[in-house]
């Protein structure tokens, strides 16, 4: 998007003292930071849309400032109660962060201005202070607000607000925390109808989303204003084209490992970002292996104690660190001007993540940021290649709409109660006054409100579940201070996922053995007891969960009945899965590739044949004893998972005898005990039926019936919705005990009142996140009477990294490198000239 030309401007939006400052320090206010100023002066809300380096904190707070320094004159420096301007980050470490850069420019100018951050982590008594002598600005968090708002001082407070700051907001927009912050806002307007919102972002698809935000959904359009900035300068990208051989599946980049180290040698400082904390750990010990010159290289991610996150942090900006190896925990805002290269390992799954990403490097508007994408196998070299693409040509993802949660939408309805009794028809107009609520209808809000005040029709005969209660006036308050006091222990959307020890059976008990280690609650709900899993390097038998821990016992079986799924945090994008089959289905276009993968695609082309933009390529082979089925729609893991599922049913409703699957982000493989090429020869098995849209009806309500994973999303709603606390002084919950809480409340609904608010939140979230089922929709419709078989002899090359995947699950342990090697070795002498016996030795040109 280009930057509009700015208005003309008046001559006096900028006091002295500020024009002074900006002299004094080298410095020309920007066009958009003038025409910021220049809508506030309007009584107008706006979005801003600038690049990293732009000044776009300091727009935000610009007015905020002017105001501050005119209203500390103008009363002879006797402020008001309550805060002035608000501002909100998605990161606690970002609020302290751009305090800490604010607080700077107020001293230089001598204003008289008390800034201050609210987070987690601020200490109660600093807290407690705050609310009976509030700061002129304060910097927070979306958890924070809810707790604010909920407290009987709220009006206090915020009754002299002048301004909101919305930092990041496209990070928070798409997301249940953003749900929260929407209906804070709305409050917050309620409390101060003369605030204004300014929204900050630097990757923006659709502005128009966002800047609805921005003012009360009032009449259907309604925006604020926007500002774009001027463009910087282009960064300069490029993608790794290693000298080594380059997997052909895999998630580490192990085989760049000297060639990443060599670009943190060469640089002043680096942000090295992979994709999840495991990946991080594993990069950060790598490269500690091959120091040899023993550079200062730190580590930096969310599951990290706090103060070692801000040691790093502080080594950082004072440019005491050669590298940081990182997650997302540092995608956003920032501000360390030293870093002269990102180095992005593995698929960045979305143009707007890398542009990001990219904007972490060098924090000066006219000087490009440098970053290299390091692929960490065949087909994340073609994403690296789509991505490089689309940023070069300013194209982004597309914004995530969202409808608000229910759960989210039960929570603010408690906190309210817990604020002063309130009347149902006032709050159903604020409600609707929020952007992701916009469309809610009456009779939704008012099972809400049920729902808060008995727990719904199948729970109300239990006490505990009447949080608020009805008032002769009609009003409603909260029931007592006990339920108040605990949803402000309980208050937030994050539900960090529980971690259970896996301990080994003894030799003449089934209990008490050694402890192996600890996997996620999650993954064990997908089991009952006789399943087998690969952990700690053994195929181990699943007996039962006692006392928090999850019984195992050691398994003969040559095969894990359960797949742990490996791989990316983040799904691949929409926008950028299009890109990358577009990129497969011209191959004009590969010769910008490395030659490994361009004679990769060409042997795929020769062997089998290549996905087209909008088909779906479907190719069946023998191997192994066993029969598979390989389809690439290109939809991220969580949508081929969810297929993968669905299809194997199909087929074992067809007597195919489908025995497990296998997917990644590109590729889904489906294997079993009976021939499918030769029963879609015969007829027997059509793809067309097989690929019908309608698997998301009848026979995914009889899927997730029998599911666990409903269940675990339902747990989350009912944790964020307030039906089950996690935590009360005295009897707080563990894990376990707050899923055997919320699974019998399951069960129960689900026979009694199956359209209860949390099952009708759950299935919203299933829908949207586990099964991404509205993407598979639209994958369904797209390649509908556009199925392309290949009956092979053998695996494709195409098929090897998804095939790996199975092979993956097989392998565990000290071993399970070279095993793993082995493993790729024998498949792509198969895929390349069929020679399960080592062939004619073409593999091991290929791998050059």
């Amino acid at each position: 998007m280009d930057a509009a030309p700015a208005p003309d401007l008046p001559d006096d939006l900028l006091p002295e003292p500020f024009r002074r400052w900006f002299a004094g320090r080298g410095w020309a206010p920007r066009a958009h930071q003038l025409e910021l100023l220049a809508k506030a002066r309007a009584g107008r809300s706006a979005l801003l849309i600038a690049p990293t380096g732009a000044g776009k904190t300091l727009a935000g707070f610009l007015p905020s400032l002017v105001e501050l320094s005119q209203r500390a004159r103008a009363r002879n420096s006797v402020r008001p109660p309550g805060v002035h301007t608000l501002y909100i980050s998605p990161l606690k470490a970002l609020a302290v962060d751009v305090a800490r850069n604010l607080e700077r420019p107020a001293a230089e100018m001598d204003l008289a201005v008390r800034i201050e951050t609210r987070t987690g982590d601020t200490p109660a008594s600093r807290r407690q202070r705050q609310r009976r002598d509030p700061p002129d600005i304060l910097l927070t968090t979306p958890e924070q607000i809810a707790l604010l708002l909920a407290s009987g001082d709220g009006e206090a407070l915020f009754g002299d607000l002048r301004r909101i700051v919305l930092d990041e907001l496209h990070a928070l927009a798409g997301s249940k925390r953003g749900d929260l912050l929407s209906l804070g806002l709305a409050r917050l307007r309620a409390l101060a109808p003369q605030a204004q919102t300014v929204g900050l972002s630097a990757t923006v698809a659709d502005p128009d989303t966002l800047r609805r935000w921005l003012v009360p959904q009032a009449r259907e359009g309604e925006m604020g204003d926007v500002v774009i900035a001027q463009a910087g300068a282009a960064p300069e990208l490029s993608m790794l084209d290693s000298v080594a051989h380059v997997p052909w599946a895999g998630h580490t980049a192990r085989h760049s490992l000297k060639e990443i180290y060599a670009l943190i040698a060469a640089n002043t400082t680096t942000l090295v970002f992979v994709n999840t904390r495991m990946q991080a750990e594993l990069l950060f010990q790598e490269l500690w292996h091959i120091n040899d010159a023993n550079l200062p290289i730190a580590l930096h991610h969310g599951s990290l104690d706090v103060s070692q996150r801000r040691r790093v942090e502080a080594a950082m900006g004072e440019g005491r660190l050669k590298a940081v190896v990182c997650t997302s925990s540092l995608d956003l805002g920032i501000d360390w001007g030293a870093v002269d290269l990102v180095v992005n390992v593995g698929a960045p799954k979305g143009s707007s993540r890398l542009m990001q990403r990219i904007g972490r490097a060098n924090h000066r508007l006219d000087e490009p940021s440098r970053a290299v994408l390091v692929p960490a196998n065949r087909f994340e070299v073609l994403e690296c290649r789509a991505a490089l693409e689309a940023v070069r040509a300013g194209a982004q993802d597309s914004a995530v709409i969202r409808t608000g949660a229910l759960d989210v939408l039960a929570q603010h309805v408690l906190g309210m109660a817990c604020a002063g009794p309130f009347a149902a028809d006032d709050l159903y107009a604020e409600v609707i006054s929020a952007e992701p609520y916009a469309g809610l209808v009456r009779q939704d809000f008012d099972d809400v409100l049920d729902f808060v005040a008995t727990g719904g029709y199948a729970l109300r005969a239990y006490e505990r579940f009447a949080r608020i209660r009805r008032m002769k006036d009609g009003r409603w308050r909260v029931a007592n201070p006990e339920v108040a006091q605990q949803y402000r222990l309980n208050v937030g959307t994050i539900v960090e996922a529980s971690m259970l020890k896996v301990r080994l059976a003894g030799a003449k008990s089934r209990f008490g053995g050694r402890v192996l280690g600890e996997v996620e609650e999650y993954f064990v709900e997908t089991m009952s007891p006789g399943d087998t899993f690969v952990f700690a390097g053994e195929v181990l038998e699943y007996l039962a969960i006692v006392d928090e821990e999850v019984r195992v016992a050691r398994s003969n079986a040559k095969e894990p009945k359960v797949p742990s799924y490996a791989g990316g945090k983040f799904p691949l994008s929409t926008f950028l899965a299009a890109r990358v089959r577009a990129l497969l289905a011209d191959p004009a276009g590969w010769s910008a590739l490395p030659g490994q993968v361009h004679e990769w695609l060409e042997l795929q082309k020769l062997r089998s044949r290549l996905p087209g933009r909008e088909d779906l390529l479907v190719e069946t082979f023998p191997r192994g004893g066993r029969y598979h089925l390989v389809a690439y729609p290109f939809e991220g893991r969580l949508a081929h998972q969810t297929l993968g599922m669905l299809l194997t049913r199909r087929l074992d409703r067809a007597g195919l005898h489908p025995l497990g699957f296998m997917a990644n982000d590109y590729a889904l493989v489906i294997y079993g005990a009976r021939d499918m090429s030769l029963a879609i020869q015969q007829g027997r098995l059509s793809l067309d039926a097989l690929f019908d849209a309608d698997m998301l009806g009848d026979d995914l309500e009889d899927w997730l019936a029998e599911s666990a994973l409903m269940k675990r999303t339902f747990r989350q709603c009912a944790v964020i919705g307030g039906l089950i606390e996690r935590r009360f002084p005295g009897r707080e919950k563990n894990a376990r005990q707050v899923t055997m809480s919320t699974d019998l409340v399951y069960d129960v609904l689900r026979r009694h009142e199956p359209g209860h608010v949390l099952l009708r939140a759950a299935r919203a979230d299933a829908a949207t996140g586990l099964l991404d089922i509205r993407r598979l929709s639209d994958m369904l419709t797209r390649i509908r009477g556009r199925i392309d078989h290949v009956a092979l002899e053998r695996v494709s090359p195409l098929a090897v990294p998804v095939m790996l995947e199975i092979g993956r699950e097989m392998v565990a342990g000290g071993a399970s490198e070279a095993l793993l090697a082995e493993a790729e070795d024998e498949l792509i002498r198969e895929a390349m000239d069929g020679a399960s016996d080592g062939g004619n030795g073409a593999g091991d040109g290929w791998r050059a």
